[in-house]
């Protein structure tokens, strides 16, 4: 028996839903710097956007693109505290940045509309991670990047 107090995870709802925005983005790694604090958006949660809030901390190579990327800290920790991104994944969140708020805001349109009205936390599972601990869009993936 669980105590009144205790409240499981909150396990998403996955629902693959294509990403046209994401992979045709252009963002270079100059894009970003260290102690950035970016999302890596992942779907919706209550008719807002949902991802993974993390810290830009140093540079890297994104191995699945061949292109520089970002090393990234999960500050809730999880199975993978640091997983390395390629600059396109990334949204600031820490500064005010005309790009990423394009790019959130053509997020939402795009998302939103799709889940209208459901309060489930939605994966669209547009990200996996590698044996290298490197995050990858499935459509970097089905490109064989």
């Amino acid at each position: 028996m669980n105590p009144s107090s205790w409240i499981p995870p909150s396990t998403p709802a996955f629902s693959p839903t294509p990403d046209p925005l994401t992979p045709a983005r252009d963002v270079t790694h100059a894009h970003f710097e260290i102690g950035d604090q970016i999302i890596v958006l992942k779907g919706v949660a209550a008719g807002e956007l949902w991802g993974d809030t993390m810290r830009v901390v140093a540079p890297s190579w994104h191995t699945p693109t061949d292109e520089d990327g970002w090393r990234l800290r999960d500050p809730t920790g999880g199975a993978q505290t640091y997983i390395t991104g390629h600059p396109r994944y990334l949204a600031h969140l820490s500064r005010r940045c005309p790009d990423c708020s394009i790019y959130l805001r053509a997020m939402e349109n795009h998302l939103l509309p799709k889940y209208a009205g459901q309060d489930a936390l939605i994966d669209c599972g547009w990200y996996t991670t590698t044996a290298l601990g490197q995050l990858l869009h499935i459509a970097d993936a089905q490109r064989g990047q």
